[in-house]
């Protein structure tokens, strides 16, 4: 038999090779931001070229947003304009607002506190720098902290401002009737003022900033001792008052096997 010759591809009608697909030469980078801008396509395709030749725009006649319509009826008017057009679904947001009036109102909103932390009853510190530490309660602030001392003398804890979260009430409680406590003692008592950025200009580092020392002003000392001195009255009085003494000296701790929430305070 004679051999079958093999059909070759039929070749495109236009003689050409079929070319592959071609990517656009502007084309999206990423995030709506083309290869080339606007004013580069115009430049590229020489768009200038084709201005003069280009039809001119035609002006389109503006149309009323109201219409006067004729109404029948004695008592409706006769006419009544009408909108062509509804209004906007959104309008744009307002400015940023720059000064907030009820800023301060915080200050004066209303502090709930514990049923049993009330004046004259001790509490456990159980965090912060005298955690452990067995206080009094002087009386509740406006801020809705809790106004403690040790008294300073037996514990070394002065007065100070505490959160009722960081405390636990006892059921032991002193009388607090002959107790002074000034009336100056509020929350802007324990305000400090503002550190001054002042540099020391001496010898040595001369831009290396002055650190400042903390110290107790007489005032505050004074008031310490005020306190302190009715609170030991207070305590003297007391039926237990070595044992009171001694309970407020002591630092409240757990042991193995104790749990807080089986102790009864």
């Amino acid at each position: 038999m004679p051999p079958v010759e093999k059909s070759a591809k039929k070749a495109p009608a236009s003689g050409k090779k079929p070319t592959k697909f071609r990517k656009a030469v502007n084309f999206n980078l990423s995030g709506g931001i083309m290869r080339y801008s606007r004013h580069q396509q115009y430049k590229r395709k020489a768009l200038w070229r084709q201005k003069a030749t280009l039809k001119p725009k035609q002006e389109v006649p503006k149309r009323p947003l109201t219409i006067v319509k004729e109404i029948g009826g004695g008592h409706n008017g006769g006419q009544r304009v009408v909108t062509l057009r509804k209004n906007k679904a959104n309008y744009p947001t307002k400015a940023l607002v720059t000064s907030r009036p009820t800023k301060g109102v915080f200050k004066l909103h209303k502090r709930s506190t514990r049923k049993s932390l009330i004046p004259g009853r001790v509490v456990i510190i159980v965090a912060g720098k005298h955690k452990g530490k067995r206080v009094i309660v002087l009386k509740v602030l406006q801020s809705g902290l809790l106004l403690i001392t040790g008294p300073f003398s037996l514990n070394s804890t002065p007065l100070r401002r505490i959160s009722q979260r960081y405390v636990i009430a006892t059921q032991t409680r002193i009388n607090m009737a002959n107790v002074v406590v000034p009336d100056h003692i509020n929350d802007a008592y324990f305000k400090r003022e503002p550190k001054s950025t002042k540099r020391n200009r001496g010898e040595g580092e001369i831009f290396a900033p002055k650190k400042e020392v903390y110290t107790v002003s007489e005032k505050r000392k004074s008031d310490q001792a005020t306190v302190d001195k009715s609170i030991k009255t207070a305590l003297s009085q007391h039926k237990d008052k070595k044992l009171l003494f001694n309970y407020l000296r002591s630092y409240f701790a757990l042991s193995s096997s104790q749990y807080p929430h089986r102790l009864k305070f």
